[in-house]
C-alpha cells in the first residue's frame, strides 16, 4: 500500500508540472497576441491617418467599416429605421 501512494504522489507531481508548463504556454501566447494585436491595432490606426491625409473624413470611413461587418438584412433595418426616425423629426 505505501508503494501506491509513493506512485499517487509521484503522479500528482507530474499532473502539477504539466498544469503548470500548460499554464505557463497559455500566458505566452495570449502575451504574444496581445503584442500582435497592439501592432494590428498602431498599423489600423496608420490607415486612418494616411486616409485622412488624403482627404477621407475618418468617422464615415468608421462607419462604414461598422457598417460592413453586419448582416445586410440588419443593416437595412437599421437604416429603415434610421430613415423613419430622420423623416419624423424633419430631417430628410
Amino acid at each position: 500500500m505505501g508503494h501506491n501512494s509513493a506512485a499517487s504522489v509521484l503522479d500528482d507531481q507530474t499532473t502539477h508540472s504539466f498544469a503548470k508548463d500548460q499554464l505557463k504556454a497559455i500566458v505566452e501566447r495570449i502575451e504574444r497576441l496581445e503584442t500582435e494585436k497592439k501592432t494590428i491595432s498602431d498599423d489600423i490606426k496608420d490607415v486612418y491617418g494616411e486616409a485622412k491625409g488624403n482627404g477621407y473624413d475618418v468617422k464615415a470611413l468608421r462607419e462604414i467599416i461598422r457598417m460592413r461587418k453586419q448582416d445586410a438584412n440588419e443593416r437595412a433595418e437599421r437604416e429603415t429605421i434610421l430613415e423613419t426616425y430622420l423623416s419624423a423629426l424633419g430631417m430628410l
